[in-house]
């Protein structure tokens, strides 16, 4: 029986160790054993808590409780409380997702005791360092002993800096290997669709219309705290509303909504309120996000989580960033990055709004990933 510690911080991270503790649970459990450490990167009881509740993963076992902070000393309090409990547990190895704070502190806690590091989302890059989960996720990469990637393009990233694709021996530090798997948030996207269809009740609740309204994210640190960016935005969303009378539906964090009474103008807080086709809701739990993802009209975000259920749920999507580590769906049409950029988002809009020739190629796998993952890590660690 091998012993896995798994890291998350992070909401979407949350989401992402279900599809691993399902297929543990369903096909592995003779094989490995979880440990869930919750850094408490974003901790929040009805952020957090719920999720677990409703994806029927096991409380985590250990919560760091870090908190907000800046970046060195969140990762330093993570750093800390994460080699404490790996030196105490002993595990065979650390498994991290994705490009956050708890993924960095996760890799470099266990690499620093000689424990195998797991990275699942690996070889994703957009190619801008001032992105801080660039450095992350590039960092983690060069730690890991066993690289997960969702893409080709992880692929062919991870080549490019010197990783090898054989994997015919043993993997270990100083030869890690690579792998294309797929999506493991496919895998989650396939199996609580049909349970989201039987307990979401979020559309009735908001009398919303299949197909007549607009989902739309913002959380990120470069959109909620530049005025200039966040003004922009804002008054874009309200234009489109507006001038194509399709309700925008705006589940926000407490914090965005915090920012948006600090840096929005009086005027355009006001023609927000008082707008009939925008509608701020408090944070979604995970079945009515993909609820209200799979009954949009199309998704308007800035998260890398939404940016790829849109494709999974065959909706356009407009990304408030300037660049993506999901570069299949923008070359292929199904989306647009506008970054805060007003005339982008109004254009891009626009774009997709009249745009009837999508496809859908099968870039993330079959909805086995999860799968793919405990098997390689039974027979390689």
């Amino acid at each position: 029986m091998k012993k896995i510690i798994t890291i998350v911080g992070a909401r979407p991270q949350i989401i992402k160790s279900s599809a691993i503790n399902r297929a543990i649970s369903n096909s592995f459990s003779n094989e490995l054993t979880e440990v869930i450490v919750h850094t408490g990167q974003h901790y929040d009881e009805n952020m957090s808590k719920v999720f677990f509740d409703e994806m029927s993963i096991p409380q985590p076992h250990y919560n760091l409780n870090v908190g907000s902070g800046s970046h060195g000393k969140q990762t330093a309090r993570m750093l800390e409380g994460l080699e404490e409990i790996f030196l105490n547990e002993k595990p065979d190895a650390v498994l991290v997702y994705g490009d956050t704070n708890s993924t960095i502190a996760g890799a470099l806690a266990a690499t620093k005791l000689f424990i195998p590091v797991i990275h699942v989302e690996a070889g994703l890059r957009s190619f801008n360092k001032a992105m801080p989960e660039e450095i992350n996720r590039i960092a983690c990469d060069h730690m890991s002993t066993l690289l997960f990637t969702p893409t080709i393009s992880g692929i062919e990233n991870l080549k490019k800096e010197g990783f090898s694709v054989d994997t015919s021996n043993k993997a270990n530090a100083n030869q890690p290997h690579v792998y294309h798997c797929g999506d493991i948030m496919y895998d989650n996207s396939l199996h609580f669709s049909t349970i989201s269809d039987n307990k979401s009740t979020f559309l009735k609740e908001h009398e919303l219309v299949v197909n007549e309204f607009i989902l739309c994210t913002i959380h990120r640190d470069s959109n909620t705290d530049i005025k200039e960016n966040l003004e922009s935005i804002f008054s874009a969303l309200l234009a489109i509303a507006e001038n194509s009378e399709i309700k925008i539906i705006l589940p926000l964090h407490p914090r965005t909504k915090g920012k948006m009474k600090e840096q929005l103008s009086a005027d355009l807080l006001e023609s927000i309120g008082s707008s009939e086709f925008i509608q701020i809701i408090p944070p979604a739990g995970f079945l009515d996000i993909i609820a209200l993802e799979k009954n949009a009209r199309m998704i308007i975000t800035d998260s890398g989580g939404l940016q790829k259920e849109s494709f999974f749920f065959e909706k356009p999507c407009l990304i408030l960033r300037p660049q993506t580590e999901w570069v299949e769906i923008v070359e292929n049409g199904n989306a647009i990055l506008t970054d805060a950029n007003y005339d982008r988002i109004i254009d891009g809009f626009n774009t997709l709004i009249l745009k009837d020739d999508y496809s859908y190629p099968n870039y993330y796998g079959d909805g086995k990933a999860a799968e793919f993952i405990c098997q390689t890590i039974v027979d390689q660690l």
